[in-house]
């Protein structure tokens, strides 16, 4: 059984009949099949999700044929996560803009990944030079090999995005799927860094009120 994420609460929910519609939107038959069923050229699938945790519904438009390359998010609008409210504002906008445009403009939404990152890294690690090579070279021994290594290709890859090679006639193209992964490293980074600080704050600080907790009460007693 196959399971589909929910956009609004992130639980894992089984593709079945509760859960999923799809109806077929298609224009102008092409043929038939050999079954004598109408081939369409252009068909637009509208996907309905329903998620039996937080009751929301989803939708998105899939194409196919033709419109194979059509992925777009109806509702909501885009797929970016939702952070809690103590990850900067900044942050959040530049991710989610990104995200808004992964599909229609994977280049400009690959730039702005690597602008979220900057401002990431200026504001968790406190770093600030005269450009992002300078600063991401200065967390290299703060964060696991394989981490730093991704973070460097986020740069390089937004560069591509900001920027034609010096033959004008030769772009680099960036696919959408290549564009999310970007921003599925910069949700990885959140939750490694922000909202992993904010849960290890969390304990330390309801342990040592226990602490002192029992300290008063023995204290008392």
């Amino acid at each position: 059984m196959k399971n589909y994420i929910c956009p609004f609460c992130e639980s894992s929910v089984p593709i079945i009949q509760s859960t999923y519609r799809e109806d077929k939107i298609n224009f102008y038959n092409t043929g038939f099949n050999a079954r004598d069923e109408p081939v369409y050229g252009n068909v637009l699938n509208v996907i309905k999700r329903h998620c039996p945790t937080c009751d929301e519904v989803s939708f998105v438009a899939i194409g196919e044929g033709n419109l194979g390359d059509i992925c777009v998010p109806i509702y909501p609008t885009s797929l970016a996560k939702q952070f809690p409210e103590y990850i900067p504002e900044a942050i959040k906008e530049d991710y989610e803009e990104a995200y808004s445009i992964v599909n229609a403009s994977p280049k400009a939404s690959a730039t702005l990944s690597r602008r979220c990152l900057q401002g990431m890294i200026r504001d968790f690690w406190g770093i600030s030079e005269n450009n992002l090579y300078e600063e991401i070279n200065k967390i290299k021994d703060k964060v696991t090999a394989s981490q730093w290594k991704a973070i460097d290709a986020v740069r390089s890859i937004g560069n591509i995005g900001a920027h034609m090679k010096k033959d004008i006639n030769e772009i680099v193209n960036i696919e959408p799927d290549e564009a999310e992964k970007l921003l599925k490293l910069i949700e990885l980074l959140i939750n490694k860094w922000y909202i992993a600080r904010y849960d290890e704050e969390e304990l330390t600080e309801s342990i040592v009120e226990i602490k002192e907790q029992k300290k008063e009460e023995t204290r008392i007693g």
